[in-house]
């Protein structure tokens, strides 16, 4: 059983470069969801299980998506 429905907010739990993600649609275990950075995918919740979240959540970082210094600091301090 799904724990979403349309229009939740999710991330997946091993692709956080995808960013935040919205529920388009639910078929079966099958759930399409519009990421920020991959657009549009199929999951099959029976093998991911996508976590949601608030949309106003604080950005999480991946080790392969952290900002740079200047992207904290433009002063670069």
């Amino acid at each position: 059983m799904l724990y979403f429905n349309l229009g939740d907010f999710v991330v997946h739990p091993t692709q956080p470069d995808w960013g935040l993600g919205q529920v388009q649609s639910i078929v079966g275990m099958n759930v399409t969801v519009n990421f920020e950075h991959a657009g549009k995918q199929m999951i099959n919740c029976q093998i991911i299980t996508l976590t949601k979240t608030d949309p106003k959540r604080k950005p999480q970082y991946s080790p392969t998506s952290w900002p740079n210094r200047r992207q904290i600091d433009p002063e670069g301090r």
